[in-house]
């Protein structure tokens, strides 16, 4: 499964690129938002550090702004790949989109049949929220099951980016499912690398070596 940083932050990204994790990134107006940069210089500069799609969220409303304003966003980088609200309005965006071959990224998607209707308009990706479905009683990972599932029975070749993770088992559990991507935040990134008996037989490990005769110059 390949692994996203969720994030707009220049350093976090940086970091996790140093760990040989990141595959991509997906943004959305909040995370930039939160970075307080010039949007259009941000998102170059992630590009440039970046080899992989790189998702940028329109804000329009309506399909045709939505393509234009795509259009506009397509042409900072080659990597880039817009994300489209799972609207009808979005469904129209990307069945012109998929056709004009700009990267698509069907967001906010809640159950399987939306995301069947994604890969039907012709999206590269469709990200399922499976976070915000546990927030209100649901089982988000449930609606990754019932996609991955979906996709093998018909053939679609729209990847599963599994988003708004917010643990490691969340993580675990969209591989074990056969999702294409997880999306994941820093301190989840950070947290994937952890385990206490990992730190514990390190300490150990060091205060072993202490006791260790060493050879006198």
């Amino acid at each position: 499964m390949k692994l996203f940083i969720d994030s707009a932050n220049l350093a976090e990204i940086r970091e996790a690129l140093s760990w040989g994790l990141v595959d991509g990134v997906t943004t959305n107006p909040t995370l930039i938002a939160k970075e307080r940069a010039e949007p259009t210089a941000l998102i170059a500069e992630i590009c440039r550090i970046v080899d992989g799609p790189i998702s940028v969220e329109t804000c329009a409303m309506k399909g045709d702004e939505m393509v234009a304003d795509a259009r506009e966003l397509s042409k900072v980088h080659q990597n880039i790949t817009v994300k489209i609200p799972m609207t009808t309005e979005g469904l129209k965006a990307t069945r012109i989109l998929s056709r004009a071959g700009i990267k698509t990224n069907l967001t906010l998607v809640f159950t399987p049949v939306q995301a069947m209707l994604a890969a039907k308009a012709g999206a590269t990706f469709v990200s399922p929220f499976i976070g915000r479905l546990d927030d209100i009683g649901a089982t988000g990972m449930d609606v990754v099951r019932d996609t991955v599932q979906i996709y093998r029975n018909y053939g679609f070749r729209t990847e599963i980016i599994v988003a708004s993770i917010r643990h490691p088992i969340h993580v675990l559990e969209a591989a074990r499912a056969g999702a294409h991507i997880g999306t994941v935040p820093f301190k989840v990134l950070e947290l994937l690398t952890k385990h206490p008996l990992t730190t514990s037989g390190i300490e150990r490990f060091l205060e072993d070596w202490q006791r260790v005769p060493k050879k006198q110059p």
